[in-house]
């Protein structure tokens, strides 16, 4: 880029990414906008979306990078970032979310429930927040954040939990949805940044990682569970199915469903495979309509356009967060990046630190470890947040959550957390 001064285009792209962070907080500004003015309400609310933010940045960074280096430059860089898995993101989410796959979850999550040594409304509401989120590292983090969501609103707020019980519920289901999609390294969006450039497949994620992390889920949802005990055993009707659950679905179709997510997995470094799965997944359940429901298309692409947005603008800012990162001991990056993890998506702590050579071991534990246990702290510190909140935020006081209260919420399980990561 002969025609740049020196530096600028670096330094713009960091200010961009400044911004970007500064944006994630303000969505709720950009949702009364919409209110303020409906003639262009739909533009206010995609703005207000926390998964479109990094997305938007993105594309302001290359209209700079075009007017600033050039078309050349401008598409060479582009061309140079690599898409993998964000559209991996895109296509398991798809289909990992989809009716079938969901009820054989809900249905492990029943028949764990009944076999448990606890009253009825204690072992489910513990396999809620314990065995869902363990879920998430085969059905991905963002379907484990819709199904728990989904049980927890139908079978237990809806009967009209203590203000109290819906925020812890809360604050433990992000805690362990963002740990328990480490026992593979396709699952949780953190880990799936990394991965690949790392060489971290699902056997070491489950040796290092995923034991840790199912140790301390569990831990986080029975001590919740036993705590609650009272409320919980006197609601009226904690166990009840919400409408339509209850139809059946062709075991056919399950195995079907089940082989195109098992082959998305397969395929899970290989674009024009896994969206050849999609393709032949979205023709199947248009050809079944009657065993699905609505597709979470819009959810799906939203988080990928978030992670690919962060691919963009997350390239340019290497030249700064490498002597930054290579002048912190391990321990220093873990507690670090669990405190960061509170104003930006753990996602983008760990692409970035991958940006970064010469890391020992020890360190990249640290990153990632540290960056999942922060991501239940805040509505940004994780992607599947947001969808978590959409689902349970209507039986929550102006159908919003407090982030002081989820920040509190959120600590006790995340010390957990953090002990496990930390001590065993």
């Amino acid at each position: 880029m002969p025609a740049v001064v020196p530096g600028t285009l670096q330094w713009t792209a960091l200010g961009l990414f400044g911004i970007a962070l500064l944006h994630t907080f303000s969505t709720p500004l950009f949702h009364r906008l919409a209110q303020r003015h409906p003639a262009h309400a739909g533009a206010w609310h995609l703005l207000g979306e926390v998964e479109a933010v990094f997305g938007f940045w993105a594309m302001v960074l290359m209209v700079a990078m075009f007017a600033l280096a050039g078309r050349q430059a401008a598409l060479g860089y582009l061309d140079s970032r690599e898409f993998t898995e964000p559209m991996f993101v895109f296509a398991v989410m798809v289909i990992a979310a989809s009716r079938p796959i969901l009820g054989v979850a809900s249905h492990l999550v029943h028949a764990a429930s009944a076999i448990m040594p606890l009253p009825r409304a204690l072992s489910l509401f513990f396999c809620v927040l314990a065995v869902v989120p363990l879920l998430g590292s085969l059905i991905t983090e963002p379907a484990a954040m819709t199904l728990a969501a989904m049980l927890l609103r139908d079978r237990f707020f809806a009967a009209g939990l203590s203000t109290r019980l819906k925020y812890a519920s809360i604050g433990v289901l992000f805690v362990n949805v963002s740990i328990g999609g480490t026992l593979t390294s396709f699952a949780a969006p953190a880990v799936l940044m990394v991965a690949a450039k790392w060489g971290w497949d699902s056997t070491f994620m489950l040796q290092v990682f995923g034991w840790k992390a199912a140790l301390a889920v569990m831990v986080n949802a029975l001590v919740l569970a036993l705590l609650f005990r009272r409320e919980l055993a006197g609601l009226k009707r904690p166990a009840t199915r919400p409408a339509g659950e209850g139809r059946s679905i062709p075991w056919a179709v399950t195995v079907i469903s089940l082989a195109f997510l098992f082959a998305v997995i397969v395929f899970a470094h290989h674009a024009e495979m896994y969206l050849g799965v999609l393709v032949f997944f979205l023709a199947f359940a248009q050809a079944y309509p009657q065993f699905q429901e609505r597709l979470i298309i819009r959810e799906a692409f939203l988080v990928a356009f978030f992670l690919a947005g962060l691919v963009v603008l997350g390239g340019q800012q290497q030249w700064w967060l490498q002597p930054l990162l290579l002048k912190m001991s391990a321990t220093e990056v873990y507690f670090g990046a669990t405190v960061l993890t509170a104003v930006t998506d753990n996602a983008a702590l760990t692409y970035l630190g991958s940006l970064v050579d010469g890391l020992s071991a020890e360190f990249k534990y640290s990153l990632v470890a540290g960056a999942v246990t922060g991501g239940g702290l805040t509505i940004v510190a994780n992607a599947p947040n947001p969808a978590g909140l959409s689902i349970l935020k209507g039986h929550l006081a102006g159908n919003a959550i407090h982030p002081l209260g989820l920040l509190l919420a959120a600590l006790p399980p995340t010390l957990v957390a953090l002990a496990a990561f930390r001590l065993l």
